[in-house]
């Protein structure tokens, strides 16, 4: 099931607060992302923090996304 993200929040330690269009609010931790490509970029200076939703997903500066259904299936539910 693909879920558009409709809203994101960053939070410290590279965690992300992702609003998705089922009205769930998920928390997905970048850590174990940081040290791949083309991720690795989002830990230099202020990039991480320069997230945005773009096509139903999340984005960077820089044509950096990550696959919607990696960000739902892998995040946790904030209740």
């Amino acid at each position: 099931m693909l879920l558009d993200i409709i809203h994101v929040s960053v939070q410290a330690d590279f965690v992300l607060f992702l609003d998705f269009e089922n009205g769930e609010r998920r928390a997905f931790n970048m850590k174990a992302y940081l040290d791949q490509k083309p991720w690795a970029r989002l830990k230099s200076g202020n990039v991480f923090q320069g997230a945005f939703v773009e096509n139903g997903t999340v984005a960077w500066p820089g044509n950096i996304d990550i696959d919607p259904e990696t960000l739902y299936e892998r995040s946790v539910l904030i209740k």
